[in-house]
């Protein structure tokens, strides 16, 4: 019998383990960390460029607003600890684990059975209130939320329809090294082709907002939704946000010098 290969996230669960190593990753890729909130007796945190240059794209990255999706908040962590930060092409802004509670408890909602991603409509919310702040008047050139999904049969995207060229497609090959695309055409009701949704969004096609709502009407025109397959190994779809990110921040830094 050949050697079990360990599992390289063994405590993607473990906040405080997180964030003590977003400290030391801080620390070492020229990002501030700083606390925006607290909510059910966890702090939390935003780490952002301690020195943003103007001229450089402001990349946007999110995680663990769905507790039960733990490759998102570990994925956000290696990108950072591996790209070489820190770097003289980008600005970057990482909420590194939105839903702290819920991640602990492997729940997808939060202490008060709310669904975090359903209420960025309500300032009453504290959580997304204080997300929503700490944004202030940022303008994104690139926003990547990360999420896992029970139902999905691989990795798929939301993007919403902004100017051209469009990133999904090329996202989606860079992540089908670890995780197969997912090959429904029709997701969560939505029309999808070879993994994509790209859609128009308005104000009014749904009464309760979710965060990608606030980054594209206030802060960006490109933003996308990753999602991995939750029954996937937890590497693999590490793995695959990993490589989603970087493939993202290439094609907009190309953008940005054609």
């Amino acid at each position: 019998m050949g050697r079990i290969r360990p599992i390289l996230h063994p405590r993607a669960h473990d906040y405080g383990f997180l964030i003590r190593r977003w400290r030391t990753a801080a620390r070492k890729r020229g990002l501030r960390f700083v606390p925006y909130a607290s909510a059910s007796g966890y702090e939390l945190f935003y780490a952002i460029t301690r020195r943003p240059a103007a001229g450089r794209p402001w990349i946007y990255l999110s995680a663990g607003i769905h507790g039960d999706e733990p490759a998102t908040t570990e994925a956000c962590l290696e990108w950072v600890t591996s790209t070489g930060l820190p770097r003289d092409d980008i600005n970057l802004m990482v909420f590194p684990c939105l839903n702290p509670w819920g991640l602990v408890n492997n729940r997808r909602d939060d202490a008060e059975g709310r669904d975090l991603n359903r209420t960025y409509h309500d300032d009453a919310v504290p959580q997304t209130a204080a997300h929503k702040a700490a944004l202030g008047k940022l303008r994104f050139d690139l926003a990547l939320a990360l999420h896992e999904d029970y139902d999905a049969r691989g990795v798929y995207i939301y993007e919403t329809r902004g100017p051209a060229p469009y990133l999904a497609e090329e996202l989606l090959s860079a992540a089908s090294r670890h995780l197969p695309i997912d090959p429904r055409r029709s997701i969560e009701g939505r029309s999808s082709r070879a993994g994509v949704i790209r859609r128009t969004i308005t104000r009014d096609m749904m009464p309760e907002h979710p965060e990608a709502f606030v980054l594209f009407f206030h802060h960006t025109e490109r933003a996308l939704t990753l999602e991995t397959p939750s029954e996937a190994h937890i590497d693999a779809r590490v793995a695959g946000h990993v490589a989603m990110i970087e493939r993202a921040v290439q094609l907009r830094l190309e953008i940005s010098c054609p």
